[in-house]
This record gives C-alpha cells, structure tokens and sequence, in this order.
C-alpha cells in the first residue's frame, strides 16, 4: 500500500477494506507518501462520497449515517444527498482533541517557518500541538499576510521539529477571506507532504484550540476554515464544536 502511495504522491489514499464489525460501511486504512496515519478527515470524507456514488453505500433520502473503520477508531459520517446524489460529508472524530507536549519555543517555531517572531500570537493563544489522531502543532499567527509569507526553513524545521510531537504544523490567522472566519496553510514534512491544500485532521483539532478560547453557553460553536490558496488549490473546510 506504501509503494502504491508514493507511485501516485497525492497527499493521502485511501485504501478500502471489508469492517470488522459488518454494522459499519468499511474499514480504511490512510497512506501518506511517508508512511500510513491512523485518521485522517479528508480521505474519510472522500471516501464517503465515492462509495456513495459507486452504490456501494445506499443512501437513504436526504442524509444518511455510516460509520467508518480507521486505525484511530470508529469514526461516524454523515452523506446529504439531492435526488440521489451524494454532494456533502461531514465526518465526526472519534477522538476529542487532546493537548500534548510542546518541546519548542516560539523563536525557533518562527525560524522553522520563515517567520520573525513578532508574526506569532502569544499568551493565551500561544502555539500549542493538539491531537485528534495526528498531533499538529496550532500556530496562531497576526495577520493573513504572514500566513501567506509563511513557509518551512527545512533546516531550521530539522533543528527543532523533526522528530517531536510538533513536526505537522498548521499556521493560521482569525481573518479569513469573504465569510470564511479563518486563514490557513498546513505543513506536513514529517509525513512527506510538503504543504496540503486542505486538512480535515488539523481543523479538527483547530476546532478544539479556538472553542477553548471562546466564550460560549453550551451552544454549536462554528468556523469556516480556508486553506490550499496559495497553492492554487483552494478549499473550505465547515468545523463545528
């Protein structure tokens, strides 16, 4: 699977395989070109869509419920459909965002990333690597503009990344293009994916980052997340907490 995954050197495939448990539609397992991830939100989403459409998942009128095998667990996903045709999929995670460990600072953060320092939020949103099955390292940065002028210093990454927890960066900014709420572009070196155009794993543990930091009253948290622009590719991601 990892060499058919490197042939076609998309950011993720999607391999599909009979469940465990025959009440769920399928169990995948997720490549990278680098090396196989327990989770991943695109790719499950994706996969959704296909499946629907080939007719190997029956929808059921407007929206449909399944339930995906991943190495990360059993992670539910809902399909909408008009007059048959699958147009939407939006997945739940099967493991709430966790904080894990931080080993660098923010100056060799900002190195890693072509940044000066004073690009970096800090205080209460400082950088912070949170997991949903992959950790990525959440990096809160001023402006729009310094999210497009970011980029990985591989050996300055090498010196203070590679190999810890906060090797898979997202950047981003909390002013987003028209009605999108968010600015973003996710770096993955350590998985062999120099940028990705868009990354429902790390939004997922964005969603987690930005609802601890918001004021609410136990009501659906929402954010329209904006990635792949500059790389031409660009996408939008709906996050809900």
């Amino acid at each position: 699977m990892l060499r058919i995954a490197r042939e076609f050197n998309y950011s993720e495939t999607t391999f599909v395989l009979p469940p465990d448990d025959p009440a769920n539609a399928c169990r995948i397992r997720i490549f990278t070109p680098g090396g196989e991830v327990p989770f991943a939100g695109h790719p499950t989403v994706g996969t959704a869509i296909v499946l629907a459409h080939a007719g190997a998942i029956p929808l059921g009128g407007s929206e449909t419920r399944i339930v995906i095998e991943e190495g990360v667990g059993p992670v539910p996903v809902s399909i909408r459909a008009r007059n048959g045709i699958p147009y939407f999929a939006q997945l739940s995670v099967a493991m709430l965002p966790q904080v894990q460990p931080l080993d660098a600072d923010s100056e060799s953060i900002a190195r890693a990333l072509g940044l000066a320092p004073s690009d970096l939020l800090n205080g209460r949103y400082a950088p912070q690597v949170v997991s949903c099955g992959i950790p990525f390292l959440l990096v809160p940065l001023r402006t729009r503009e310094a999210v497009s002028r970011s980029r990985v210093v591989l050996h300055e990454w090498e010196k203070s990344l590679a190999g810890t927890l906060g090797s898979e960066v997202m950047v981003f900014a909390l002013e987003g293009e028209g009605d999108a709420d968010v600015h973003s572009r996710v770096f993955v070196p350590g998985l062999s994916v120099p940028e990705d155009p868009a990354t429902g794993s790390a939004c997922a543990a964005l969603g987690g980052y930005l609802a601890e930091r918001t004021p609410r009253d136990d009501t659906t948290l929402r954010w329209t997340v904006e990635q792949g622009v500059e790389m031409g590719r660009s996408g939008r991601i709906e996050v809900e907490v």
